[in-house]
C-alpha cells in the first residue's frame, strides 16, 4: 500500500466521524438508558427506546465475515465505527433523542424513502458519504453513515449505506407511535 492511500482512508474515517458526531447534538454525561417510566407515564421521548442496544455490537454484527475491523465507540453517545482497508468506514449511531425532523433540518435536500414500512432519509453529506437514517419512533432514530475511502468511489456511498440499514432495520426496535 501507498502512503497516498493511507493518507486518504485516514481522511475518509476522520470525514465519517465528523458526519456522524456532526448529526448529533452533545449531551454531557455517560449515556445509561433511561426509566421506562416518569411521574406522568411512559413516553418515547423520556425513554431510551434502543433498550440498552449497543451501536459497536449491532455493527460488528452486520459486519461480520465481511474484513470490517471491530467496530470503535467514536463518542460519549451510542455511536460506533467500522474501517475495512479499501473500502473506507461505516458508522452507526443509535439516537434515542433525535428523530427524522431533526436530521431533516440539518439537511433539507435529504431524500425520503422507505424500508421496510418505516421511514427513512437519505443525505449525501460530503464527497464519498452518505448517511441513511431510520424512524425508530418520533423522537428517534437509527443512523448509517457511509464514508468511501477514495473519492472516485463517492456514487457507491449512499448505494452501501442503503444496503447497511436494509440489513439493520430488522434488528431495531419497533416502537409504536
Amino acid at each position: 500500500m501507498s502512503f497516498k492511500f493511507r493518507v486518504g482512508h485516514v481522511s475518509g474515517i476522520a470525514i465519517l466521524a465528523v458526519a456522524v458526531a456532526g448529526c448529533t447534538s452533545s449531551v454531557a454525561g455517560a449515556p445509561a438508558p433511561a426509566p421506562a417510566t416518569s411521574p406522568a407515564g411512559p413516553t418515547e421521548k423520556n425513554q431510551d427506546v434502543f433498550g440498552g442496544l449497543s451501536a459497536c455490537q449491532v455493527l460488528d454484527q452486520l459486519n461480520a465475515g465481511q474484513g470490517f475491523r471491530p467496530g470503535e465507540n467514536i463518542s460519549r453517545r451510542n455511536e460506533c465505527t467500522a474501517t475495512k482497508s479499501g473500502f473506507g468506514g461505516i458508522g452507526l449511531a443509535l439516537d434515542p433523542a433525535q428523530g427524522l425532523p431533526e436530521f431533516r433540518a440539518s439537511d433539507p435536500s435529504a431524500t425520503e424513502m422507505s424500508i421496510n414500512g418505516r421511514r427513512v432519509l437519505q443525505a449525501h453529506t460530503l464527497a464519498g458519504t452518505c448517511s441513511v437514517a431510520i424512524e425508530v419512533g418520533q423522537h428517534s432514530r437509527a443512523m448509517v453513515t457511509v464514508t468511501m475511502a477514495s473519492s472516485h468511489d463517492d456514487a457507491q456511498a449512499c448505494s452501501n449505506a442503503q444496503n447497511w440499514a436494509e440489513r439493520l432495520e430488522p434488528l431495531l426496535p419497533k416502537v409504536a407511535g
